[in-house]
């Protein structure tokens, strides 16, 4: 009977949602008009462009730019995309919505290249992304009829690297820029490398298909297909394919453009610097919303970089931060009132929507209404409440360490007792990244329970004891700590977890085959490895069984641990297969065969003089 109540429920919320997606369609083709464009830019590189303009000529319109190598699908005039903007009702609030394939992707002419260099005198590039957009709105304004002059920018993930490209430089007709999730560092801590590991799943799925090469303009209905697993089990699949030169060997002989320069560029070189777009956020004229998700799988890092490069480098520049408990675009993507098993008691979402991109884009664009939010929105988890700063770190946060003991514990002083713990790390037998039979990267790994690692010998596990008062967290965070190891070099893993009460009042919020009692919230986790310790140009080897200082910079935390919860860290050294396999050497991974995956001794160190230690800011 519960099953069958609960095919009821499917069937009816997907029909429901499917109306409502046709309602929007039926919307966009009664009101809007389509063209197709083909826009010249300065280098003589026509790109791909349609243009969706309101029926209603009584009024003009700003325009609305989305930039994106993810095709601006449907082609042909009379195809009609089935919403327009992030969300629905701004197609009906009246904009000029434009789309454009960016340089070299589908439609679009000329080359394209992953997180295109910002042009400079050193390196004597003649156009960028920031040139495109600027020849692209001053296409726009002087071209298309019945535009008020005013234009915005707005995209998630890559979309979100290119509104930030727009701030470049930017077109006197562009006044309102939103960011989302902004592709930002592809080294540090976005996407394909965090700490300088690289993220084995999401770079091989991502770039089999997206890297693939396009000798000539196409659309959707021409594009290459993905990458089947063999199996449905992404562990196994990795691990029966366990160097990276034989998974290129393999299975990216298609040439993969991306995957090369990834093994040519194992550290961060001048590749990598001149694509760090955030260097050159300077004197940045438009509003700024940058937009971004707590337990984004992506691109967390992104957001809070871009947010804090803009202010640092424009003291007067209007800039504000919104970050909210969503995964990758779950501002738009859901409603976001759960995630995982966690509820969050209001629909998170259609709050960002009214309240923030609504106004953002009206206000600017239009000069429709007010917008004065504070500098930083920031929703945090736990209490399950936004909250409002005048910048991010708040201003009133302050410094607040928990020490590591060998016996497991995490105090707000060191504790006496063994000056170490030793344990043993096996490549051949990594700690997974999820529960259970992984078929495929989840983005609720961010958040997921986190028993299952808890109990394996490869991974430290330490916690508080019950808290007697509610304990916020409230900006950056790292792990300091102190080891040796037998090996050259090894992956350091951190979770801060925020562990559920150990009674059986408490119930499951959203599934009754959820235990939740003990519950292991993961809050953030992140990965250094530890030949960049010191340097992610300069990589250093340790010297085996020589007691070194590593620190682990996690992206920053907006989380309330209440009372009679406690806080948790597991430290391990695999994170599998979300990150590829540190063979314990010292070497170019991308060279490593399968004799160079050793194990390795750990030691954790607690002693005075060497305590390893948690260091967070609190609220």
């Amino acid at each position: 009977m519960k099953n069958a109540l609960l095919c009821c429920f499917l069937w009816l919320f997907v029909a429901i949602t499917a109306i409502a997606q046709e309602k929007t369609a039926d919307y966009v083709k009664q009101h809007y008009d389509k063209t197709e464009k083909y826009i010249t830019m300065r280098d003589g590189k026509r790109l791909f462009t349609a243009i969706y303009t309101p029926k209603d000529k009584s009024k003009k319109y700003p325009i609305l730019i989305n930039r994106t190598p993810y095709t601006v699908a449907p082609y042909g005039e009379n195809e009609y995309k089935k919403s327009l903007g992030s969300f629905p009702e701004m197609a009906e609030l009246g904009y000029i919505f434009v789309y454009q394939d960016v340089r070299g992707k589908w439609m679009s002419e000329g080359e394209f290249e992953d997180i295109r260099p910002t042009r400079t005198k050193e390196n004597g590039h003649q156009i960028d992304e920031s040139t495109d957009t600027w020849d692209t709105i001053d296409w726009l304004v002087k071209n298309v009829k019945g535009n008020n002059g005013k234009v915005g920018m707005y995209g998630i993930s890559y979309p979100g690297f290119y509104a930030t490209a727009s701030l470049i430089g930017s077109h006197p007709a562009l006044k309102a820029v939103s960011p989302q999730a902004p592709v930002t560092d592809w080294f540090i801590g976005d996407d394909f490398h965090h700490g300088g590991a690289l993220f084995l799943a999401d770079a091989f799925r991502f770039m089999y298909i997206f890297d693939a090469p396009r000798p000539k303009p196409i659309t959707d209905k021409e594009g290459p297909e993905g990458f089947e697993l063999p199996s449905k089990d992404m562990y196994k699949f990795f691990m029966d394919n366990p160097t990276l030169s034989g998974l290129k060997e393999k299975y990216l002989s298609h040439t993969v453009k991306f995957w090369d320069n990834l093994a040519k560029h194992s550290t961060l070189d001048t590749f990598w610097m001149s694509r760090t777009i955030t260097q050159h956020l300077n004197s940045v004229k438009p509003a700024v919303m940058v937009v971004g998700g707590l337990y984004d799988a992506e691109d967390t890092y992104g957001a809070f970089e871009t947010y804090k490069q803009i202010e640092q480098r424009n003291k007067k520049n209007n800039n504000i931060l919104v970050m909210g408990p969503w995964f990758h675009g779950g501002w738009v993507r859901s409603e976001g009132d759960s995630f995982g098993d966690i509820r969050f008691g209001e629909k998170t979402s259609l709050t960002y929507q009214q309240k923030f991109e609504k106004p953002f884009f009206e206000y600017h664009l239009k000069g429709i209404g007010s917008f004065d939010p504070a500098e930083a929105n920031i929703y945090f988890s736990g209490s399950n409440e936004w909250q409002h700063f005048s910048q991010w770190p708040p201003k009133d946060v302050v410094k607040d360490e928990l020490y590591l003991s060998a016996d497991g514990k995490l105090s707000d002083s060191p504790q006496q007792g063994d000056p170490f713990i030793e344990y043993h790390s096996d490549p051949n037998k990594p700690v997974p990244s999820q529960e259970g039979i992984i078929v495929s990267r989840t983005r609720e790994y961010m958040i997921a329970d986190q028993r299952f690692a808890a109990n394996r010998p490869d991974v430290m596990v330490f916690e508080t004891e019950v808290l007697q008062d509610d304990l916020t967290m409230a900006g950056p965070v790292t792990a300091d700590l102190w080891v040796s190891m037998t090996g050259t070099d090894a992956d350091f893993i951190v979770k801060v977890i925020d562990v559920y009460p150990d009674t059986s009042s408490v119930s499951s919020p959203i599934s009754k085959d959820v235990v939740m009692p003990n519950y292991q919230m993961l809050v953030r986790g992140e990965v250094l490895r530890g030949k960049f310790r010191n340097s992610f140009s300069e990589p250093e080897p340790f010297t085996p069984n020589q007691v070194t200082q590593v620190k682990v910079n996690l992206p920053d935390v907006a989380h309330r641990f209440k009372k009679g919860h406690k806080v948790m860290v597991q430290i391990q050294h695999s994170w599998f297969p979300l990150v590829d396999r540190n063979p314990n050497n010292f070497m170019d991974i991308y060279q490593a065969k399968e004799s160079d995956f050793v194990k390795n001794t750990h030691r954790l160190y607690f002693e005075k003089g060497k305590p390893s230690k948690l260091v967070f800011e609190k609220l």
